[in-house]
């Protein structure tokens, strides 16, 4: 250790009391400190993190002084490289409970970042449990238990859990009703086993977990940020009972294997609500399921919080509040429309208005709003809820999806009745929405009397930041760049070079980006006429109108994501809008009128 650190280390053993410390320097009052410790003794929290709670001082003020008292570093692990290896060498419990992370290892020290340096106990402790002396560093709690998350995967657990349930379900077929009593009691190999899978799913953020059986393995993948993340168990055999166990819990046919089966239930995991869409489906080496994972704790979010550019939100917003007509949201699977549709209905929901959902499924609890889920095997079909709701008096009625002429048409009418009708179709941009409606039996005289108008929207990934470093586009990329009009040098675009934060993806976390086309006077009577070819023409030329990919490179020019998201995007675009013009497979009847580019690109999937 240098005579530096060893003198780092001696202040950081200085006792200091972190009220008193805060009073002299001016930042708190007396009674702030008296309320701070009266509340500390209620909760038992430490007194820093009271008086953060409080509103008395901000984490960063309090880190800065604590810094400059102890003479240790202040780190930001948000741009701190850390290292997996030496941070696991810290047991993952006594992380969580001394709130510090093993950063760095020397030959003879570690540097340790902890929420409070001045704990010298828990100092001594880490000493002990690392086999070296420790060197501290200030850091925030918040970017602390974000790296624990990512951090301590529970990879190795699950993988041992998952051979343990192998030995117990030998050679021999599973015991169902056996199974299912130990499975009472929450101390069985298979419900271990699915507490750490959803645990470290939630853990990192999925939004769906795939269990897939193949020949010689098990398959577990999680989807964070839109990408698959696997973890391959060679237990293949234990798939049975994992399946098993999660068509109890979702109160599906156990016994039923040849058909797919769609269920949810609720768990409680790490003091977080969560709605689990379940889905099974029959597959060569047994029963494929995925999960859909809806976090219910943190409430609905709100236009504002959508990220919307504020231009979109206001245009939006007017739209929803108008006394009728129609207003679509589309776009691919998992680009968050329900999400936006959700945030609207937030929005609306008030004691003058009665709204009405049709949902298949129900995805979100709303108070005060009639929610209807679908279901087709009774003969509760999307077409027959919404008759039913238009005769309950609603203002708002809100459809899951437009799937067919008989939804399209119904949804249509009411929203020239006197309804604000809000839906969701799976268009890949906004002007082509029109198209889509009339290739499913829209009259063109009704949607052009009732569409308002259209948002279509997108995830794209957020750069890491704690990896982004500049990138200088390659001779591809300048080539695309040129095609737009803009040139290669004159916008310093950002990337991520892939570390812990991020899973060595380069991203983390995502964000939307929007295109929203208002139908005015001319584009309606282009679709009364069906001309949508003079439609897609005044779309584009329409002043406010903004094209996904214009609003992507909107996003990149800031850093905040890159260039290759942006192209990702245009080229999803650019396919789909070739698709009409590429001859379907050859038939010997030829292409029926249904056809549309939607059932091509899904059949040739």
């Amino acid at each position: 250790m240098t005579e530096s650190e060893t003198a780092n280390t001696g202040q950081a053993r200085r006792k200091i009391r972190i009220g008193d410390l805060l009073v002299n320097e001016g930042i708190i009052s007396d009674s702030q400190l008296q309320a701070a410790l009266t509340e500390q003794k209620r909760t038992g929290r430490k007194l820093g993190r009271t008086l953060i709670d409080l509103g008395y001082v901000s984490e960063t003020n309090l880190n800065d002084l604590l810094a400059r008292q102890l003479g240790v570093a202040n780190l930001d692990l948000r741009t701190y490289q850390v290292e997996s290896e030496t941070v696991r060498k810290l047991p993952e419990t006594h992380a969580r409970r001394l709130r510090a992370l093993a950063l760095k290892e020397e030959h003879d020290h570690f540097l340790v970042g902890m929420v409070d340096p001045t704990d010298l106990f828990a100092q001594d402790e880490l000493t002990r449990l690392l086999g070296k002396s420790v060197t501290v560093a200030v850091v925030r709690e918040r970017d602390l238990l974000q790296i624990i998350d990512r951090t301590y995967r529970r990879t190795e657990e699950i993988s041992n859990i998952a051979e343990e349930l192998e030995e117990e379900i030998g050679e021999d077929d599973v015991d169902l009703a056996s199974l299912e009593e130990d499975s009472e009691t929450g101390n069985a190999p298979v419900v271990r086993l699915l507490r750490s899978i959803f645990q470290d799913a939630v853990q990192v953020g999925a939004s769906d977990i795939h269990i897939e059986p193949d020949e010689n393995a098990l398959r577990i993948r999680q989807r964070v940020d839109g990408q698959l993340q696997e973890h391959v168990m060679k237990e293949k055999r234990i798939a049975p009972a994992l399946i098993l166990r999660l068509k109890l819990m979702a109160g599906l046919d156990i016994s039923e294997k040849r058909l797919p089966q769609d269920g949810r239930f609720n768990l409680r995991v790490r003091r977080r609500s969560v709605d689990v869409r379940l889905s099974t489906m029959p597959i060569q080496y047994g029963e494929s399921v995925v999960m859909r994972l809806l976090d219910q704790s943190g409430g609905l979010l709100h236009l504002e919080s959508l990220g919307m550019p504020q231009d979109v939100m206001e245009r939006f917003r007017r739209l929803i509040h108008r006394p009728h007509g129609m207003v679509l949201v589309t776009g691919p699977t998992g680009s968050g429309k329900t999400t936006t549709l959700y945030a609207a209905l937030s929005e609306l929901n008030s004691a003058g208005s009665k709204i009405i959902t049709v949902e298949d499924p129900v995805e979100y609890r709303l108070p005060r709003v009639n929610q209807v889920q679908v279901q087709e095997r009774i003969g509760l079909t999307f077409g027959r809820v919404l008759r039913s709701a238009l005769r309950q008096d609603p203002d708002i009625v809100m459809v899951g999806e437009m799937r067919d002429q008989e939804t399209a048409e119904i949804g249509l009418r009411a929203s020239v009745t006197g309804h604000l009708v809000l839906s969701t179709l799976h268009t890949n941009d906004a002007h082509s929405t029109a198209v889509r409606m009339l290739d499913m039996g829209a009259e063109s005289y009704l949607l052009a009397a009732s569409l308002r108008g259209v948002l279509a929207q997108r995830l794209l990934r957020r750069v890491c930041d704690s990896c982004t470093e500049t990138h200088a586009p390659d001779e591809h990329e300048s080539a695309w760049l040129r095609g737009l009009g803009l040139a290669a040098d004159v916008v310093e675009f950002k990337r991520g070079r892939g570390c812990t934060h991020c899973n060595n993806s380069g991203y983390q976390g995502r964000i939307g980006v929007y295109e929203l086309l208002e139908i005015d006077g001319g584009m309606a009577d282009a679709l009364r006429r069906e001309d949508l070819g003079e439609f897609a023409r005044l779309a584009a030329e329409s002043p406010r109108f903004r094209s996904l990919t214009v609003a992507a490179m909107d996003y990149a020019r800031q850093g905040v994501t890159s260039l290759v998201e942006v192209m990702r995007i245009a080229s999803e675009l650019d396919i789909d809008a070739q698709a009409p013009a590429s001859p379907p497979p050859v038939q010997p009847e030829g292409p029926t009128e249904d056809d549309g580019p939607m059932e091509l690109r899904l059949e040739d999937d």
